[in-house]
């Protein structure tokens, strides 16, 4: 069906050059070339979606989203910049924008946010029909806990959560495009789950659910994805965040490549108690996977203990880090800001696999032959303490936090998952 789209922008090339695809997609385009032009258009249209400048010679892009909104809460709009931050795309979505755009905007990149953004529409009026609640139904149904198994314990903690909704915008470190997602808290035995966008599928943060283990993370149900889970995981594990709604398209923001940007965002959000006992998973004998040097051990302990030794070629060497995650003080400090890094030797086989496209100067270590190339490190050990950021991430999809400790010598991610799933499979057979 041909939508109704209203484009504000006072570039006359971006205008023109956006109009000309939706046109040749079937679609019913006109434009605008400042604010007072756009709402007068708004008003007199009703347009299906809008996508809006950022920077218009008559006022500030964001004031034209609220007064849109004002006008028409259902208001559907894109948002579009070539001079945006993440800080100014972070105010567009918390405003009520849809998506946010950065010029050069690409053909498919422009046809794929119009598509979900009408799918978008179509679901809120729905819902608005049929509930008139934050949450639909058929979404709710699907937020069930993590299946317990015998080796849960009641803890000495209390369940989590957020203590209200925020919201996070950056680049996908695999895909290399645009992403966004929402943090909504939910109610105690919820878990944490994952809500795709704009499909709305419901992908528990769950072991049961990864589908995809090389370089990152990756959960899918019914064709839908989500991929590099494992940092925010982390980050959540370590808050002791239990019940939790993640909104997103497609991958979780690689932000700066570390945890710490995501430690930032729940202590702005804040951390609320729910006054019900925690469920723990003990572990009560040695579990291991891997062959050869390279092994992941559990074994009983009272906490959450990590230790991991790494070996690579120069300029990293061997490293070997030992840490208890006691709280998020201690993994804000000595953890969250190592950040995940590649090698030279490995770029042309990710991109073979279409891996890596977001991979920028700014938001992963780049180790070359003899040298680190593109930053300075941040601690001298830091591949070996990113690399258990990702085991507290990986393992916390067990759906419980643990208590044991961790012995991992040269693992990764399809280690952390084997373990898990090596724990579930031995629990359930008795």
């Amino acid at each position: 069906m041909p939508a109704k789209v209203l484009i504000i922008d006072d570039e006359p090339g971006v205008l023109a050059s956006i109009k000309d695809v939706l046109d040749d997609e079937g679609h019913d385009t006109f434009g605008a070339s400042s604010a007072v032009e756009g709402q007068e258009l708004f008003s007199r249209e009703r347009p299906d979606v809008v996508f809006l400048d950022i920077w218009l010679p008559d006022r500030d892009g964001l004031e034209v989203l609220r007064s849109l909104l004002e006008e028409d809460t259902a208001a559907t709009v894109v948002m579009i910049s070539g001079h945006g931050t993440v800080s100014t795309a972070v105010k567009a979505i918390k405003l009520g924008a849809f998506d946010y755009l950065e010029k050069p905007i690409s053909y498919a990149q422009l046809v794929d946010s119009l598509e979900s953004a009408l799918e978008h529409r179509r679901k809120s009026r729905r819902s608005r029909r049929t509930n008139g609640v934050a949450e639909r139904p058929e979404v709710e149904s699907q937020l069930k806990p993590p299946p317990e198994l015998p080796l849960c314990k009641r803890g000495r903690k209390h369940q989590r959560t957020l203590r209200r909704s925020t919201v996070i915008y950056g680049l996908g470190l695999h895909s290399g495009t645009r992403t966004g997602m929402v943090m909504q808290p939910l109610p105690p035995g919820s878990g944490l789950h994952f809500l795709t966008l704009p499909s709305e599928k419901v992908i528990a943060a769950h072991v049961s659910e990864v589908a995809d283990t090389d370089y990152a993370t990756t959960l899918s149900r019914e064709g839908e994805q989500i991929k590099t889970v494992e940092h925010l995981l982390s980050a959540l594990h370590a808050y002791g965040i239990t019940n939790l709604l993640i909104k997103v398209h497609g991958e979780i923001p690689v932000l700066d490549g570390s945890a710490v940007e995501f430690c930032k965002v729940i202590e702005e959000a804040g951390v609320e108690g729910q006054r019900t006992p925690r469920t723990e998973l003990v572990v009560d004998r040695v579990y291991e996977v891997g062959e050869g040097e390279k092994r992941l051990t559990l074994e009983p302990y009272d906490g959450f203990r990590i230790s991991y030794q790494l070996n690579y070629p120069a300029p990293i060497g061997e490293q070997f880090f030992d840490f208890e995650l006691d709280g998020p003080e201690t993994y804000k400090r000595d953890i969250a800001p190592a950040r995940t890094f590649g090698f030279m030797r490995d770029l042309k086989m990710m991109n073979e696999l279409g891996l890596g496209s977001g991979g920028r100067l700014d938001n992963f270590i780049l180790v070359g032959e003899d040298n680190v190339i593109n930053t300075e490190l941040r601690f001298p050990d830091e591949f070996v303490r990113h690399k258990i950021l990702d085991i507290i991430g990986d393992l916390y999809m067990i759906g419980f936090p643990i208590r044991g400790k961790v012995t991992a010598r040269y693992t990764g991610h399809r280690d952390n998952i084997a373990i898990l799933r090596h724990i579930r499979d031995l629990a359930v057979d008795g």
